[in-house]
């Protein structure tokens, strides 16, 4: 095994190896990257934040957000790529959630420290 050579040594090294190996690894780092991609909208992050919460249709859905269900279905096909949330369909309603895995668990968590962090008690808000 090499070690890494870096032009500043600023201890032992081996935890720069490691890291070195991780940071050859873009892919990894990719997948990270279009989940924030993908947040960077404001109606995408409460459509999420909403569907950690409950189960509901887009008809529901687009009144608690006061948007249009074309608009709210475009968003939701987005989450669902990206398996952050699912779908079941009952008879011709399909009713949305987050899904049940670490990284929509991890995401919602997330969400929800940063605007604690940010609007504790909504005194953050603009109005």
């Amino acid at each position: 095994m090499s070690m890494l050579s870096l032009p500043h040594q600023h201890g032992d090294g081996c935890q720069e190896e490691c890291l070195s190996r991780q940071l050859d690894r873009p892919e990894d780092f990719q997948v990270v990257a279009n989940i924030f991609k993908l947040l960077d909208d404001t109606s995408r992050v409460r459509i999420f934040w909403l569907l950690c919460h409950c189960e509901e249709c887009v008809i529901n859905i687009s009144a608690l957000m006061k948007m249009t269900s074309p608009a709210v279905s475009h968003h939701l096909r987005q989450l669902k790529a990206s398996g952050l949330i699912i779908g079941r369909r009952e008879g011709k309603e399909v009713y949305y959630r987050a899904a049940d895995t670490e990284q929509s668990r991890l995401l919602h968590q997330a969400i929800e420290k940063m605007m604690e962090i940010s609007c504790p008690n909504g005194k953050g808000r603009r109005t």
